[in-house]
């Protein structure tokens, strides 16, 4: 593996754990985090490792994105705005498409692309404490490529609860719909983790790559028309002027006032 600026990474009996090493910032996600990520699943796919585990520096596990990284988009262009949504459509799907199997260890919160990264792995390990939840329409802007994901996960009526409240769910409820697979305590966390891991890798990899390919094609069909539609969707809500207000409220610790409620006749056109 090699050297990062954001992550850390130790191989060990054939399992790989890729920590997201920004504790200061909540292991929030900015470019650099995620074009990194994506470099380390993707070499963590052609390594002898056999499984891996993702988790979090810290008390968080994933925060979504950088304030800092969050502030800049509202002075983006367009295409800015599209690169950086197939930036972060790429590490979702990446991690959906590795063919060894992928655990996250989920020591704290778990927010916005956070809970992206936290649900789409193979099996969700979560802590008591930890915290879930799409935020994104708090701020004006939309989950659009986790939707994708979500929706074959617990289904249309629960996801649009998630979605549009941009509620945080306790680690209860999220095992409850079927987005966390087990509670486990803190101090207890990463060794079952690890056990877990070293539980799949007395398998047969080959047998393990064949089901994930088997699963994976199922949605693929349906995931490129929808990651490309959620691409765009993204990109477009960044240059909202409810984005813009709701990125300055929330950086203004203060209620935002939506430009759309406004003029409500133009909402959604």
């Amino acid at each position: 593996m090699g050297h990062y600026q954001t992550l850390r990474t130790h191989s060990e009996e054939g399992v790989l754990t890729i920590t997201m090493n920004r504790p200061e910032r909540r292991n929030a996600l900015n470019p650099t985090m995620i074009q990194e990520l994506t470099e380390a699943l993707e070499a963590a796919d052609h390594s002898h490792d056999g499984a891996i585990i993702l988790t979090g520096a810290g008390s968080a596990f994933c925060a979504g994105l950088d304030l800092d990284h969050l502030q800049s988009l509202t002075a983006k262009t367009r295409e800015q705005h599209r690169a950086d949504s197939e930036s972060i459509a790429h590490v979702l799907r990446t991690l959906h498409n590795v063919q060894k199997p992928t655990i996250a260890a989920v020591n704290g919160a778990a927010i916005a692309g956070g809970m992206g990264l936290a649900t789409i792995c193979d099996f969700t390990l979560s802590a008591p404490e930890a915290k879930f939840g799409y935020t994104e329409v708090k701020i004006g802007f939309i989950p659009a490529i986790v939707s994708s994901f979500l929706l074959r996960q617990i289904g249309d009526k629960r996801t649009r609860d998630l979605l549009l409240t941009g509620r945080l769910i306790k680690a209860e409820e999220a095992h409850e719909l079927g987005l966390v697979t087990r509670i486990i305590a803190e101090q207890d966390l990463m060794r079952e983790a690890r056990s877990l891991a070293k539980c799949l890798l007395r398998n047969s990899p080959e047998a393990m790559y064949a089901t994930k390919r088997l699963l994976n094609y199922y949605a693929n069909h349906h995931l490129d028309a929808e990651i490309e539609a959620a691409i765009a969707a993204n990109a477009d809500a960044r240059a909202t002027e409810d984005f813009k207000e709701g990125v300055r409220a929330f950086l203004e610790k203060r209620t935002p006032d939506w430009p759309s409620r406004k003029t409500p006749a133009s909402a959604g056109k």
